[in-house]
């Protein structure tokens, strides 16, 4: 049984598929890697990394500034990765995750675009194959829905982070087809396959 009770709507229309070579969300994600390791040769010596952050938090002071706003100090995952709108187009964004709360952060205008509470979060899915997919469902609001090629790494850290401040152990649930709402009456189902060459997804409305 779900540990916070869902006022969700569900909005049943046609099947109208989104598909996504996992190519492209991997090409666009090694761009984003190209561009960090050009911006760790400009980072000083005296910036230390803490284990888990892929971007230097301490070298971004906007960032800073959003994490002292909120009281969190504790940065236990950091990096860029691709977010998911509704209609299914793909943002870059910056994920961190700290011992209380997921915060995406838009780079291009510094600006905090949302902010979860750890315990609001009750599951993550995320599909068995090697594609960097994977949702974290938010009962209480509208889903995520990223792609990371450390997804494995954010997956872990998030229940390992629940586990350490709470009760609740975060479920994950690993299957090749799973439900995310992308809106609060909008749920749409992430498919995944194995195909020549790669992984398809396919992100389809229910």
């Amino acid at each position: 049984m779900s540990r916070l009770q869902s006022n969700r709507r569900f909005h049943i229309a046609g099947a109208q598929p989104v598909r996504f070579d996992d190519g492209n969300a991997s090409e666009a994600l090694e761009n984003d890697d190209e561009d960090q390791e050009r911006e760790d040769r400009n980072v000083t010596e005296d910036q230390t990394r803490v284990t888990g952050d892929y971007i230097n938090v301490l070298s971004r002071h906007y960032i800073t500034k959003i994490l002292e706003k909120q009281g969190d100090k504790k940065v236990l995952f950091a990096d860029r990765i691709l977010k998911f709108t509704g209609s299914g187009k793909m943002q870059r964004r910056i994920l961190l995750i700290t011992d209380f709360a997921i915060y995406i952060v838009d780079p291009d205008t510094d600006a905090l675009k949302r902010r979860i509470a750890l315990a609001a979060v009750e599951q993550l899915c995320l599909s068995e194959l090697t594609d960097n997919f994977f949702a974290i469902i938010i009962p209480t609001e509208y889903d995520l829905l990223m792609a990371s090629t450390r997804k494995t790494e954010i997956v872990n850290t998030l229940v390992e982070a629940l586990k350490n401040t709470s009760d609740y152990e975060l479920e994950v649930v690993r299957s090749n087809r799973f439900v995310y709402h992308a809106a609060a009456d909008l749920v749409k189902e992430v498919q995944s396959e194995e195909v020549e060459g790669g992984v398809k997804t396919r992100i389809v409305r229910k």
